[in-house]
């Protein structure tokens, strides 16, 4: 588990020293995360203590979000003084996000009808 732990840090850190060497816009973290899937494609999957240490986060996962909603917390005041355009801003970005999915889905989605309705 330290082992598997160590390579998911080795590759965030790779990220992040890419990201600021180069001056990137992209977080460490997406980076390191394109890093060690290109690793894992070339490697043909993720060896059984990478994949029980993943299955291990994945189940705490909802402990990662303690302190954002501690920080939300603890700007309420500020949260709702700027409710109009938080709220706009959820809006707008869930009607994209349901658009571009129902989009992508369009598009890659066989067009698999049944050979007595093809002329």
């Amino acid at each position: 588990m330290i082992a598997a732990l160590t390579q998911l840090l080795i590759y965030q850190l790779a990220g992040e020293i890419v990201a600021r060497g180069l001056g990137l816009p992209v977080p460490g973290p997406v980076l390191g995360m394109v890093f060690l899937f290109a690793a894992l494609s070339l490697a043909g999957g993720p060896s059984p203590d990478l994949q029980r240490t993943g299955q291990g986060l994945l189940q705490h996962l909802s402990l990662l979000f303690v302190p954002a909603g501690t920080g939300v917390m603890l700007h309420l005041g500020r949260v709702a003084e700027e409710w109009l355009p938080l709220a706009a801003a959820l809006v707008v970005s869930t009607a994209a996000t349901l658009a571009v999915t129902a989009l992508t889905m369009r598009l890659l989605m066989p067009k698999a009808a049944a050979p007595e309705d093809r002329p």
